[in-house]
């Protein structure tokens, strides 16, 4: 086997990797300040203690401008243009209805061609294509999107294991491979082990890995007043409204779901439910009652929802709640009365009331102290009301409203990143650091938004990873691992002897970069096979499974990063669903790889 340097740094970098770790579990401290303290930590024991001036602060800090950490801040930005615009709406409608009727398939199905297409390309545009989808397909069926998207990710990791092109990993280890002067690993070369290792761990990802997170987007949901609702609204029905000559099924509106009908006024008549022979007719005013939710997306598709002919459009939109406050002049007033609308430029959207339910237009409720008026408006407009005497802004509930005029703009500005990416034009850090740039001068999104988008975790997450990867690289203390299990294991036989390694580098690629562990233990499988006595190939796939099990750390792959912020998950969320899927994987390879490949 090839020898290896080891400094003595190497022990004081373990024991830091492995407090970084148990904190980031924990999680008593901020993923923040543990990240900041891990690196801060390197750069002073390599200052003092420098290793050939091959650790200086440039080596360890140049995480912060690392093309991964780029691509993956460039992409959410991207996504998030997506969930701005509503882009995707469409798609969401269409596997809603199949969600609805059979969730556990729909989420088969969906999770299925994620692996497919992860196989054949990149799989971080993959998970970014289906982030957005997953997000929303959750919310409209009222599930948890904490159920789906490390299962998301995990899919397309599992499914970049079954080709050459699945991952860059894969590549990589093919590129060493023949530069230790052996044939290039083919295409399909490791398909039938990874096919099942897919299948296996699909079965996991489907059924065991949801159970195991908890729902952090209904806690999420619960901190920013997601609960649920209902506001009375007012549909006026234009002569150009899709609404005319449409009936009411069942106390709802066809077009609209998730309202229900509670008033239908037509001139001096009003009808009351049932609404069974009322067709809808111009002049008509609907009063609804619906959540913020259902009224935030009928807004996005219509503007029939605003009163008086008002519309609501572009990328600068804030729906937010306000609260009628104690001696306010409002109290005793209806909206008209007050002029609401051209006194602070935004439209009230919707009135709620706990203490009774109102059955009346908008116009004819007298607000009274407590009652909360939803309000959409210029975000100016909504700022403004801060200083407004007779209202508090509930600063948690704002909310940017969705830009549907620039759908098309932003899902072509989205295929063209994925398009140019799949095909190998450009890497795709560039193209998603242009699609970022495109979306925000496109007027997608604003300044503000795309740099919500980027979460400071992220960041600081991923230049702690590289830094801890290069110093275990350069202190010898990766290749000092590596050697430690496969010289206690070797006397064992060939099998125990690859099943050992596989479970060392899946441990070891969810703290050092994949690629990394890839480039390292190539060379360490080959010299492990010939000084066995067998064929190299097994232990060489072993090395391109292995690390590519990057399941139980966020840093430990690009999509696992990516579905973090979405997903609102911790860094022991990926512990508690990642981890027994290692051991799953590395359990079928352990029993299947001996029996495929003889030894």
């Amino acid at each position: 086997m090839p020898a290896f340097d080891m400094a003595w740094q190497m022990w004081p970098t373990f024991a830091l990797i492995v407090a970084a770790m148990a904190c980031y579990a924990v999680e008593r401290i901020p993923m923040e300040l543990t990240s900041t303290g891990l690196i801060a930590a390197l750069l002073l024991l390599f200052h003092v203690a420098p290793v050939d001036g091959a650790l200086d602060s440039r080596r360890l800090l140049a995480g912060f401008a690392d093309p991964a950490l780029i691509a993956v801040v460039s992409l959410l930005v991207v996504g998030q243009g997506l969930v701005r615009t509503g882009a995707l709406d469409h798609a969401i409608r269409r596997l809603s209805l199949l969600r609805r009727q059979h969730p556990v398939m729909a989420t088969a199905v969906v999770l299925t061609i994620v692996a497919l297409l992860s196989a054949v390309m990149n799989n971080t545009p993959v998970v970014v294509i289906f982030i957005p989808i997953m997000a929303a397909l959750a919310q409209r069926v009222q599930r948890s999107v904490s159920g789906l998207l490390i299962p998301l990710s995990y899919a397309a990791i599992l499914g970049g294991m079954t080709t050459l092109i699945g991952s860059s990993t894969n590549l990589l280890v093919s590129g060493a491979l023949t530069g230790l002067g052996h044939a290039p690993i083919g295409f399909f070369d490791f398909a039938v082990p990874g096919a099942v290792i897919v299948a296996v761990g699909l079965v996991y990802v489907l059924f065991v890995a949801p159970r195991l997170l908890p729902d952090r987007a209904s806690m999420a949901r619960e901190i920013v007043g997601g609960d649920g609702k209902q506001y009375i609204a007012q549909i006026a029905v234009r002569p150009d409204s899709s609404l005319v000559g449409r009936k009411i099924i069942a106390g709802m509106i066809p077009d609209l779901p998730d309202i229900t009908v509670r008033l239908i006024q037509r001139g001096e008549h009003a009808f009351l439910p049932l609404f069974d022979e009322v067709t809808l007719a111009p002049g008509d005013v609907l009063v609804i009652a619906a959540t913020r939710q259902a009224l935030t997306e009928a807004l996005a598709r219509t503007a029939d929802l605003l009163p008086d002919g008002d519309r609501v459009s572009g990328a600068d939109q804030v729906l937010v709640e306000v609260v009628v406050a104690p001696a306010s002049r409002m109290i005793g007033r209806n909206l008209q009365q007050i002029g609401f609308h051209y006194q602070t430029a935004c439209i009230v959207l919707g009135v709620q009331r706990r203490s009774r339910m109102i059955r009346a237009s908008m116009d004819e409720i007298r607000l009274e102290a407590g009652d909360v008026l939803l309000v959409v408006g210029r975000r100016e407009a909504v700022q403004a009301l801060r200083a407004n005497r007779d209202v508090l802004m509930l600063e948690w509930s704002a909310h940017d409203m969705p830009a549907a005029a620039l759908a098309r703009r932003a899902l072509s500005i989205f295929v063209a990143v994925i398009a140019v990416a799949a095909v190998d034009l450009v890497p795709i850090t560039i193209a998603a650091l242009a699609g970022a740039a495109a979306m925000i001068a496109g007027g997608c999104l604003n300044i503000h938004q795309a740099a919500r988008a980027a979460d400071r975790r992220i960041i600081l997450l991923i230049a702690a990873a590289l830094a801890m990867g290069a110093a275990l690289q350069e202190t010898g203390g990766a290749a000092f691992l590596a050697h430690a299990i496969v010289s206690a294991f070797s006397g064992f036989g060939p099998a125990a002897t690859l099943s050992a390694m596989f479970l060392l580098i899946a441990l070891l690629t969810n703290v050092m970069s994949n690629n990394a562990t890839a480039v390292l233990f190539t060379p360490i499988a080959v010299g492990t096979a010939l000084e066995l006595g067998v064929a190299p190939l097994p232990f060489v796939y072993a090395v391109i499974f292995a690390a590519n099990c990057s399941f139980a750390t966020p840093m430990g792959y690009q999509t696992n990063l990516l579905v973090m912020a979405p997903g609102h998950y911790r860094f022991s969320d990926f512990l508690r669903a990642g981890g027994p899927l290692i051991f799953i994987v590395w359990l079928t390879f352990t029993f299947f790889a001996p029996w495929y490949y003889g030894l």
